[in-house]
């Protein structure tokens, strides 16, 4: 995984970000939401004490809802979930710096809980918010991003977004993965980037951005450091018949369009909701 910074310097533990999307229709964009078609910056992104995240939305999300933040499973201030894990509706005081569109500082936000969090099959947490979107545009004058509730296609432009180091990484999808394993995790579908996504620790829990219409795809989780064959930094690609690849220095990103799926009124989520398929406690 593409470590945490707090791993990185204290055990070399490897933390990163990965989302698998599943299952989720096509639905048109909201016609509320300006992010689209707009330039990828900084805002709405956020910098955690270790990872990277960012404030997002769906196309169904009110103004009045409490907003959401994306990171990675693996990012929780609790430690890596084990496999086979879920955490639901878990008490969470944590912070995040808000970024503005260059990269500054536009306040800080507060979470309520620990909306949901996995490594399985996925690596993601979304945590709720003590501020609505609207809240958050009114006193800082911030958007959310919009997921995209459509699976992206291979070949197309993204940005990863690093709210912690304030970069910003441009490359292509270079293609998907059946399965993405590293040490005891194994995720679905993931997204494979060319070469020239090099993330780094610090960077998990970005939001991948579609280059073209500012939506999120994906977030950025893990790759392979050394060569090494499906260890932790070093995540294998299992195809359909159990051949295994390595790819040393490439990185790799969750999917996050079945995330839209499992969203229901008051930016709840609820796993029984049909067509949702993230993983159950």
């Amino acid at each position: 995984m593409n470590r945490p910074l707090v791993g990185a310097l204290s055990a070399l533990l490897l933390g990163g970000a990965t989302l698998v999307g599943v299952g989720a229709a096509p639905a048109a964009a909201s016609s509320s939401h300006p992010r689209a078609a707009q330039a990828v910056d900084f805002a709405g992104t956020v910098a955690l004490s270790n990872c990277s995240g960012s404030v997002v939305r769906t196309a169904k999300s009110a103004d009045t809802d409490p907003a959401l933040v994306l990171s990675n499973g693996h990012c929780l201030e609790t430690g890596f979930p084990d496999a086979g894990e879920v955490i639901v509706d878990q008490a969470s005081s944590r912070s995040f710096t808000l970024l503005n569109s260059s990269g500054g500082s536009a306040g800080t936000v507060r979470a309520s809980k620990v909306a949901y969090a996995t490594m399985t099959d996925t690596d993601i947490s979304l945590y709720q918010l003590t501020s609505t979107y609207a809240q958050i545009q009114q006193r800082y004058g911030i958007k959310a991003l919009q997921l995209s509730d459509i699976r992206p296609a291979q070949g197309i432009g993204i940005k990863v977004v690093s709210g912690y180091w304030k970069k910003i990484y441009s490359c292509n999808i270079d293609g998907f993965t059946y399965r993405l394993k590293e040490g005891d995790w194994t995720w679905k579908d993931s997204v494979r980037y060319t070469s020239a996504c090099n993330t780094i620790g610090g960077t998990s829990g970005s939001p991948v951005v579609d280059a073209t219409t500012g939506t999120v795809l994906a977030v950025n989780n893990t790759g392979n450091e050394d060569g090494a064959r499906c260890t932790l930094n070093n995540p294998c690609e299992v195809d359909e018949s159990g051949a295994v690849t390595v790819r040393k220095g490439i990185n790799y990103a969750q999917q996050t369009y079945g995330i839209t799926k499992c969203v229901t009124t008051g930016n709840k989520i609820d796993l029984s909701l049909a067509g949702c398929v993230l993983p159950k406690p």
